[in-house]
């Protein structure tokens, strides 16, 4: 691990591994300072609160290497302290039902992002995989409420018009966490450079996956074609407002992809992904310094990878979770 890895705060803007002591030691071996983890994809309101009590339980189990992150004060706090700091999100507003009181009680209980679809429709508005409707007059509301409580407003996995709406509707900035450049791979989850301009311009932030799927040379990618793809990212809408969400999935097998790319976990099949391993030199998430290794191989400042490993998402974090 390099020094100038060492000493940055390290950002991971989304992470849905099977969240267990092995996985968070391969945080702290990878030196990661927090990472937005997935407590909700298709679970109903009552099944995610079992999942955060669960996750509590854990991070007051393992809290020698965990610890709960409510404000950007926290990440500052981990990074000092050297554990990790557990971000909870959603990639899905399914749980909030159709109930806006929801809303504030799941960020009482500490969540501090939601996507606001995953891949197919819902109360609030249209996922990538589906025709889409735009935003409804819910998702108006259920936006302003996260706004009003402080949660950010994630749109990876949402379709363009209900996305572009969404923007628009959001007076604090919104996220696409984890996405790659259709500049680079067409694809249904990747964002065209004018979606990428669109969020920029509106203050809003990208957070680039390593997702193989996603990136040019699919299973083939190395960390080399990563920073090709947060490149790219950067060359069009500046180093200032993109960051790492790189989606892995450690630890799980293939009935987690099965239930994450049908319909609700258990109906029509939206996409198959193939086979998905990780690029080489990232393979695990304890591999995270051969990121900021391949950053410096290619040539970045110091400036900028300290603002892309960490240092931008804590910025805009602290813009949407302050009220």
């Amino acid at each position: 691990m390099s020094q100038l890895h060492e000493n940055s705060i390290i950002i991971d803007g989304l992470n849905i591994s099977k969240f267990e002591r092995s996985v968070f030691e391969d945080m702290r071996k990878g030196g990661v300072t927090a990472v937005n983890c997935t407590v909700s994809v298709w679970e109903s309101f009552q099944k995610t609160v079992d999942n955060i009590a669960e996750m509590k339980q854990q991070i007051r189990q393992y809290s020698e290497i965990l610890t709960l992150v409510r404000t950007t004060d926290d990440i500052f706090r981990a990074k000092q302290e050297n554990r990790t700091g557990i971000i909870f999100g959603f990639q899905n507003a399914h749980a909030f039902e159709d109930n806006l009181g929801y809303i504030e009680a799941f960020k009482d209980l500490g969540v501090n992002v939601v996507q606001l679809c995953y891949n197919t429709q819902n109360l609030v508005g249209t996922g990538c995989y589906e025709r889409d409707g735009g935003l409804s007059g819910y998702g108006r509301e259920v936006i302003q409420e996260m706004n009003r409580v402080g949660i950010m407003v994630d749109l990876s996995h949402v379709g363009g018009k209900t996305s572009s709406e969404a923007i628009a509707a959001s007076k604090k900035p919104v996220c696409y966490s984890h996405c790659c450049p259709s500049g680079l791979k067409e694809h249904p989850r990747n964002k065209t450079d004018e979606q990428l301009k669109e969020i920029a311009d509106a203050g809003g932030f990208v957070g680039v996956t390593m997702f193989a799927p996603f990136l040019k040379r699919g299973p083939d990618a190395t960390v080399e074609d990563y920073i090709e793809a947060i490149e790219y990212v950067v060359n069009l809408i500046g180093e200032d407002q993109v960051g790492i969400g790189t989606d892995f999935t450690q630890g799980y097998s293939t009935e987690f992809f099965d239930w994450i790319t049908h319909d609700k976990g258990r109906y029509r099949q939206l996409t198959n992904f193939g086979k998905v391993v990780n690029p080489e030199g990232i393979r695990t998430i304890g591999e995270f310094p051969n990121l900021t290794a391949a950053m410096e191989r290619a040539g970045w400042s110091e400036t900028r990878i300290r603002k892309i490993m960490g240092e931008n998402w804590v910025r805009v974090f602290g813009e949407v979770w302050k009220v």
